[in-house]
């Protein structure tokens, strides 16, 4: 051990030398070429020596050999072989070296150039020079379903550039969106770097020359959104520029968020639609997958297209005059939306069909009347609505809405539960909500644990609940025993388990709708056939990339999910056709247009069946027949009950997308499902 401690105490020879050359070379640039000379005279003179000396041909003499040493050194060096005088060769090594050191400047010179080019490209400080393309500002999660969804709208439609603007790398950008969402033609995607707050950063994406303009919430707060909006006006000034859609998080700051936009932009608030969502999911099972399916641009989608043949007819006999389109509404010709008319409205000239299809053109029209099974038809029942029992497990900015809506929509002694983890949750979270809300429809109640815990779970009985919403943790408190930062959704992935674990015990299925950050994540949740995933921001973003792509469904949009408070619903088939009879599509349509609503697809559950998709059929032909069943829902738009009581006024429904200069009004119930 003695030994051993004295050599390592001892440096050997080659460390010593190691450091002292090291030590050298920090010294100045004069050493480092010092060293450099001395290396090159290193090699290259035994070299040299080596071949003159087994030359057959070289000089018999040790000078003329040693002159023939120089001669290959110099010309090796390129420093010239001039031989004769000393001095004569020393001038000839100086000037040799003069030459070498010019060559060398240039050539870096010219090296530094490039580099400092193609560094300022990697950083993407480039202007971009396009037209016509669609510029999105700021990097979040919504991001992804913006690009993805873009460059589906556009495929097959000729070359459309997608640039993206962020505070961050470039290259990185790139290579993040291409390999996540598999873009093929790389070169229809341009990411350049900079603050989507400075205009000068701003007019490298040409935003005056796009066709549209996409803002994004970058975090939590709203300003970013805001000083965006101003940073755009002060670049393009008072002159018309690019359709604007923007996406607050905070409804407080959407009417400032609006007068920064101006008259041409629409923006939306993403944590009222996710509550809305959130809410209709509880109730109607399936709506999240129905609702992607008709917002995504991979299948059928919302279109305005003009009244074919004469304007002067009533909504009836235009509901059914195309084959492969379900027509739900009318766009007056001053832009105001009025879907699921009553059958005998009379359509104005300028006035615009609202359809759903499967692309822009809907087709040749076509009386579809005539597959009208009268026979098929069942009776029209009043349904009517009982009291609910919610479970709300975790706390987020979104929970609020949720009680919200929940209070002004639900029926007379219903129930919500809405229960915190007092280790991670805000300790005031929904302390206030049993104290404050004295309505007789909705009695909540706040309790504390933890739902990750099982026993915690078992003891509040979720299985006796109607539906059970789990929220994702946004702001958990810090925890100091951590080994490490959780990841955004697994403690709702935990409870998720939790939640599976107490259906296997009691044998008893349990709605339930997962709130998630990741879309990623949703494959990893263990949910029943009868659950739903609402990933936070996705329908935002689906909504943002539709409403660039076609600006006349924003008011569209506005009418469906706010005025109407959500009025797409799932329901049974029977409420329309008489089970076990072989119908068309078009007697569906003509049964929900007698009751008010537009049928735009169904869902076949019905486990015997032969269907290779388990997800809604948007948009089937008019003429398609089918044997429909009692398992079988249909999708209708269905319009707004209006039950708020008087007086009762929703302060928190702003509209998702208001047209300027009109004033707020109060948004009608949610649809019952």
């Amino acid at each position: 051990m003695a030994e051993t401690g004295r050599r390592q105490e001892t440096p050997l020879l080659r460390d010593r030398a190691r450091y002292l050359f090291d030590r050298t070379l920090a010294r100045s640039t004069g050493a480092l070429l010092g060293w450099l000379a001395l290396g090159c005279l290193t090699l290259v003179v035994p070299v040299s020596a080596l071949l003159v000396w087994t030359d057959p041909q070289a000089p018999p003499t040790v000078t003329g050999r040693l002159t023939a040493v120089w001669r290959t050194s110099a010309e090796t060096l390129r420093l010239s072989g001039v031989t004769g005088a000393p001095l004569r060769m020393l001038l000839a090594a100086v000037l040799g070296l003069i030459a070498l050191l010019c060559v060398s400047t240039v050539v870096g010179v010219i090296t530094t150039g490039l580099g400092d080019r193609l560094a300022e490209l990697r950083r993407g400080r480039s202007t971009v020079v396009e037209h016509g393309h669609t510029v999105v500002l700021g990097w979040s999660e919504l991001v992804f379903t913006v690009v993805a969804e873009l460059f589906t709208a556009r495929s097959g439609r000729g070359r459309h550039v997608v640039t993206v603007l962020a505070d961050r790398d470039s290259a990185d950008m790139h290579t993040e969106l291409t390999t996540r969402l598999g873009i093929a033609d790389t070169s229809r995607l341009v990411c350049r770097t900079g603050a989507p707050t400075d205009p000068e950063a701003l007019a490298l994406v040409n935003p005056g020359a796009a066709r549209s303009v996409l803002i994004l919430p970058c975090d939590d707060s709203d300003t970013g959104v805001i000083r965006t909006l101003l940073a755009l006006r002060a670049l393009l000034g008072p002159r018309t520029g690019p359709r604007l859609v923007a996406t607050v998080r905070d409804g407080r700051h959407l009417h400032a968020a609006r007068l920064a936009a101006g008259p041409r932009s629409t923006v939306l608030e993403a944590d009222r639609t996710a509550a809305r969502l959130l809410v209709q999911s509880a109730r109607q099972p399936g709506l999240p997958a129905a609702l992607h399916d008709l917002l995504d641009f991979s299948g059928a989608e919302f279109h305005t297209v003009e009244v074919p043949g004469p304007a002067d007819r009533p909504y009836e006999e235009l509901a059914l005059s195309f084959e492969d389109a379900c027509v739900v509404g009318i766009l007056r010709a001053d832009g105001t939306p009025h879907l699921t008319p009553p059958p005998d409205t009379v359509l104005r000239p300028g006035d615009r069909l609202v359809t759903v299809a499967h692309d822009d053109h809907s087709g040749t029209a076509t009386d579809c009347r005539d597959h009208i099974d009268a026979t098929a038809l069942a009776a029209a029942v009043e349904q009517a609505d009982g009291p609910t029992r919610t479970l709300l497990l975790g706390w987020n900015r979104r929970a609020q809405f949720v009680a919200e809506i929940l209070r002004r929509t639900s029926q007379p002694g219903s129930v919500l539960d809405v229960v915190t983890d007092p280790d991670t949750d805000p300790p005031e979270a929904a302390t206030h909500l049993s104290h404050s809300d004295d309505s007789s429809r909705l009695r909540v109640r706040h309790h504390t644990g933890d739902p990750t815990c099982f026993a915690a779970l078992r003891a509040l009985d979720p299985s006796r609940y109607d539906s059970v919403i789990v929220l994702r943790d946004e702001n958990p408190l810090p925890d100091e025993n951590a080994p490490a930062p959780a990841r955004p959704d697994d403690k709702t992935l935990l409870t998720l388990l939790m939640l599976k674990a107490h259906e296997q015990e009691t044998g008893r299925g349990m709605h339930v709708v997962a709130e998630l950050h990741d879309h990623r994540a949703r494959l990893l949740a263990p949910l029943g056939t009868t659950s739903d995933v609402v990933v936070r921001g996705e329908l935002t973003a689906l909504l943002m990339t539709q409403i660039s792509h076609n600006p006349d469904l924003a008011a569209v949009f506005e009418e469906i999910f706010t005025a109407r408070g959500g009025a797409l619903a799932l329901r049974c088939a029977t409420d329309y056709i008489r089970p076990g009879l072989e119908a068309s599509f078009a007697t569906v349509t003509a049964a929900a247009l007698a009751r008010g609503q537009a049928a735009i697809g169904y869902r076949s559950n019905d486990p015997c069946a032969d269907s290779q998709s388990p997800g809604v059929r948007l948009c089937p032909g008019q003429s398609e027949r089918r044997v429909w069943t009692a398992q079988d829902e249909v999708l209708v738009l269905t319009p707004g009950h209006g039950t708020t009581p008087p007086g009762d006024a929703d302060p928190l429904s702003l509209p998702l997308a208001r047209r300027p200069h009109q004033d707020d009004a109060p948004a009608a119930e949610l649809p019952h499902g």
